[in-house]
């Protein structure tokens, strides 16, 4: 294998255009940047790409909470009657993309004292937000491996999504049950006799957490202070089963206005405040996995708090509010997901995926929630799913139903009472040809 770097002018813009060569096959890399043209990274570099071609076509019986314009799958909304009585959101949709057609690169490179290094790049065509079939970046890091030891710099999978998910068509891969996100970190990991320690410093980029602002990053960078994850894995042949402990500490705001009316006149003034504020929680996870040729069997449980940055439902609610300068202090709202997943064939595969989540409250008195799905008491969702698998090919077909329970805040302890609930029927068809 062999790559040349060369740097092209078009007008005022500047474009390096790598060359990679693999025996007759000849890849053009262009990007957006500035280089020395020249032969590079030759020796000791190895070099093997990726990739998929994935077509998803899927319908709802009426409308949901979603991302990717339906393709990333929540549960469904809750009623909005029009002043007829009629259910705004009892609308069926459905649509077909390639959004997750994705592309990428992994290199083993010469040894750094010791140590070996590998690296990986992975890119698909979701976008952000809701701008779709634009390049994102995936997954972006190099890694060094002593052995027994390995230190990863980058982005990749948050460690609470980890080595055990669900076997299933819908591009959530089991959220709001499952938690799901990559994330910019710092990543140890040690493996002896069977056992993993995964120690883990994260950051915010792609997937966010939610607050007085909406989605945003801007909560833990105002922190300092990254993400922690530790956790612990058991491993043989066929079994992992293992358990993690998860620490975000956000800061919500850095200032209030609060508007007040001066003595003696009508018209209220607006005041701004510098605050000090945070809201530190804590979250737990256990997790097992059986595979074989035939089988495969996983679970996971959460006990979970502000969890929003990895697709899950949480946040936390306003318990005191500072007369003069509006400070607010804030009480976690707790939730408990869980699910299980069970495969069964090889060529032709089918599998069942069982997802429930309890919103647990806050423990506290609050006033006003910030988060995702605060007023969610319950979800329960089934899957049904069979694949046709071939080498480099998978087709298959999915059918889900998902229930979602709405109800009003008690402010006594932030559970939701008065319930009632919401149910959609999803199917999924898809195609992939991997290579």
């Amino acid at each position: 294998m062999e790559a040349v770097v060369c740097l092209m002018s078009a007008g005022s813009f500047f474009h390096v255009l790598i060359i990679i060569r693999m025996k007759k096959t000849v890849l053009l890399i262009l990007l957006s940047a500035v280089a020395v043209c020249g032969m590079a990274q030759k020796k000791d570099f190895d070099y093997k790409i990726y990739g998929q071609i994935r077509a998803d076509l899927f319908y709802n019986s009426r409308a949901n909470e979603e991302s990717v314009d339906g393709l990333f799958y929540n549960y469904p909304k809750d009623y909005n009657w029009d002043a007829t009585g009629e259910d705004l959101n009892a609308q069926a949709n459905g649509n077909m993309y390639m959004l997750y057609t994705r592309l990428g690169l992994d290199v083993k490179g010469p040894k750094l004292g010791n140590a070996a290094t590998t690296a990986k790049i992975e890119f698909d065509f979701r976008g952000s937000g809701s701008t779709l079939s634009v390049v994102r970046l995936r997954h972006a890091y190099l890694n060094l491996n002593w052995g027994k030891s390995s230190v990863l710099v980058g982005q990749t999978w948050n460690p609470l999504y980890g080595d055990v998910a669900p076997q299933i068509l819908n591009l959530n891969m089991g959220a709001p049950f499952q938690p799901f996100g990559r994330a910019p970190q710092v990543r140890y990991r040690y493996n002896a006799k069977g056992v993993q320690v995964t120690v883990a410093a994260l950051w915010q980029s792609q997937y966010l957490s939610n607050g007085p602002e909406g989605k945003s990053n801007k909560y833990i960078k105002n922190s300092l202070v990254p993400e922690f994850y530790i956790g612990v894995d058991h491993k043989t042949s066929n079994f992992l089963v293992g358990a993690g402990v998860d620490v975000l500490s956000l800061v919500p705001r850095t200032q209030s206005v609060i508007e007040k009316v001066e003595e003696g006149k009508d018209t209220p003034k607006s005041y701004t405040y510098k605050v000090d504020e945070r809201v530190t929680s804590l979250s737990y996870e256990v997790h097992m996995k059986y595979t074989s040729p035939m089988w495969y069997v996983a679970a996971k449980s959460v006990l979970g708090s502000n969890l929003t940055q990895v697709s899950m439902l949480g946040g936390y609610g306003v318990k005191s509010v500072d007369e003069v300068t509006g400070e607010q202090k804030y009480s976690l709202n707790r939730n408990s997901s869980s699910w299980v997943n069970v495969v069964y064939g090889k060529k032709w595969k089918a599998g069942v995926f069982a997802g429930y989540m309890k919103n647990l409250g806050t423990g506290d008195a609050v006033t006003k929630m910030y988060g995702t799905g605060t007023n969610v008491d319950r979800i329960a969702s089934g899957t049904l799913e069979l694949t046709y698998n071939l080498p480099h090919w998978k087709i298959g077909v999915e059918y889900n139903y998902t229930k979602a329970w709405y109800g009003d805040l008690n402010g006594e302890n932030g559970k939701i009472v008065n319930t009632h609930g919401v149910g959609n029927n999803r199917f999924v068809a898809s195609v992939l040809y991997m290579f």
